[in-house]
């Protein structure tokens, strides 16, 4: 059974974010197992910490171990990812020569209420993943603009053609994800 990690770049409750990273899941394999990581309560990254961990990068570091694939759904904050999702990055990256994240295979969607579906955000994203050692999906691109029109109010997608290309797409994943 291969564990995916889930990783939603925006920690506000009923972001677009989380409901295209659920509409992904409905793609997975009915035994596959879905963890959802916590990013919203990592204090910043700190070098400093790096000797003696909060509680919380221990914690985050080893969710991050145990699992054997990611997925990562960003929306776009000042033509980048979010501040939160670069300092998981971070947190599970350190310290230098414990990357948590290397090796493990990762699909990248972005979502923005704009038409321009936070393209930005999305190769900002895969330029850390490169350095990360994480190899990633390269099609199909999962650009989803004018979310909003998308989505329900609770951000959950209720577009039946982006259901279906997002659950597609998961599935192409699970095959990249079984040649690592």
């Amino acid at each position: 059974m291969t564990k995916y990690g889930v990783v939603v770049g925006s920690i506000r409750e009923n972001s677009f974010s989380k409901g295209v990273a659920d509409a992904l899941i409905a793609g997975l394999p009915e035994d596959a197992e879905v963890n959802y990581l916590n990013i919203s309560n990592l204090p910043l990254y700190n070098q400093d910490f790096d000797a003696d961990s909060p509680e919380e990068y221990t914690k985050f570091r080893a969710a991050v171990a145990e699992q054997d694939a990611f997925i990562f759904v960003t929306p776009e904050h000042n033509r980048s990812i979010s501040a939160a999702l670069k300092n998981a990055l971070d947190v599970a990256s350190r310290p230098w020569g414990e990357n948590a994240w290397a090796g493990k295979p990762a699909l990248v969607a972005s979502q923005s209420v704009s038409g321009i579906s936070g393209v930005l955000a999305h190769h900002v994203l895969r330029q850390s993943l490169v350095f990360l050692d994480m190899p990633t999906l390269q099609q199909p691109e999962l650009y989803i603009g004018n979310v909003q029109n998308l989505a329900d109010e609770n951000g959950h997608i209720t577009n039946t053609d982006t259901q279906n290309f997002l659950a597609n797409a998961a599935k192409q994943f699970v095959t990249f994800a079984q040649k690592f």
